[in-house]
């Protein structure tokens, strides 16, 4: 059952995705047709929030949206889903953040980002809003927001004995600063594990050394988000393989987004890092089969249902 005291704080991105069906993903220069449009609520840190707040948690967003048409679509939906929004400012002569998302039969995608609003949520920012992080249990951090707004959120956090965790997601163009490796759990996809260490994650052997390296570069945990494979995580004890359930995939768009939530929530009800991927790979899986972001975010009882099965 979710235990109502679990508080959880996001810092991070607020979206708009505008999401295209295609037969495939294209090739660099092809046009393809879209089969339809839709305009969907999203954001790497929204995301988070939304999916926490459904699965029980006191959840706060910190995060900036712009004075666009967007910004009241996606406070709107932010409120709708229970999430805190006392820390979202709305940003004069700025647009909100955008996502331009395909998405082919099979699931898989291909996103680009516009940061707009995101892109002016400062350290200073963050420092005026500390109490959004000070009074959490778990921060959710992602990199969708300036690298130093990260940093200054982790912070907070070691200052107020607030567990980190980091989906280091999108993955900068340049190396990662060493500040952002040493947090509580850091949790990179495959793809996004290969950019960080160099190494290829194509089973559980490369991914197991992979972990490893960034329990060497800083972080107490490691958590590699496997897609259809699970997960596997690696902590200073051990690692372990969590598998996950075969379902009809949709849609991967915001799998992550939902595993990450449930793992920051699992570990804000003080459950063992092994059982809280297992609970993140419930989320994941089961957010793979709607299609879009926020909407995507599994309620409670369905996770734990999937988990108990």
């Amino acid at each position: 059952m979710p235990n109502a005291s679990a508080r959880l704080a996001v810092v991070g991105s607020i979206n708009m995705d505008l999401v295209t069906r295609v037969s495939r993903l294209p090739r660099p220069g092809e046009t393809l047709a879209g089969r339809d449009l839709r305009q969907i609520p999203g954001g790497k840190g929204a995301n988070q929030a939304v999916a926490a707040a459904r699965l029980g948690a006191q959840t706060t967003l910190l995060g900036r949206v712009g004075n666009d048409g967007f910004g009241p679509q996606l406070l709107s939906a932010l409120r709708a889903a229970g999430v805190t929004t006392d820390f979202v400012q709305t940003l004069d002569s700025c647009s909100s953040g955008v996502a331009l998302i395909s998405v082919d039969d099979s699931g898989q995608n291909c996103i680009t980002i516009i940061s707009g609003a995101n892109g002016r949520l400062l350290p200073a920012d963050v420092e005026q809003d500390q109490d959004a992080v000070a009074k959490a249990q778990v921060l959710l951090l992602q990199l969708e927001i300036p690298l130093e707004s990260v940093a200054a959120a982790l912070s907070i956090a070691r200052r107020n004995q607030v567990l980190t965790v980091l989906d280091p997601a999108p993955v900068p163009p340049g190396p990662l600063p060493d500040a952002l490796f040493h947090v509580d759990v850091i949790s990179p996809n495959q793809t996004e594990a290969e950019s960080l260490t160099g190494i290829p994650v194509v089973d559980l052997d490369t991914a197991e050394r992979a972990a490893r390296q960034l329990l060497d570069r800083g972080a107490k945990s490691a958590v590699i988000k496997l897609g259809e494979q699970g997960a596997l995580w690696c902590d200073r004890s051990g690692c372990g393989h969590v598998p996950a359930a075969r379902v009809a995939v949709v849609d991967t768009t915001a799998a992550g987004d939902a595993f990450t939530a449930a793992l920051g929530v699992a570990l804000a009800e003080s459950q063992t890092l092994p059982v809280a991927v297992r609970f993140g790979c419930a989320a994941g899986t089961l957010a793979t089969m709607t299609l879009g972001a926020q909407c995507s975010m599994p309620p409670r009882a369905a996770v734990d249902a999937l988990v108990v099965g």
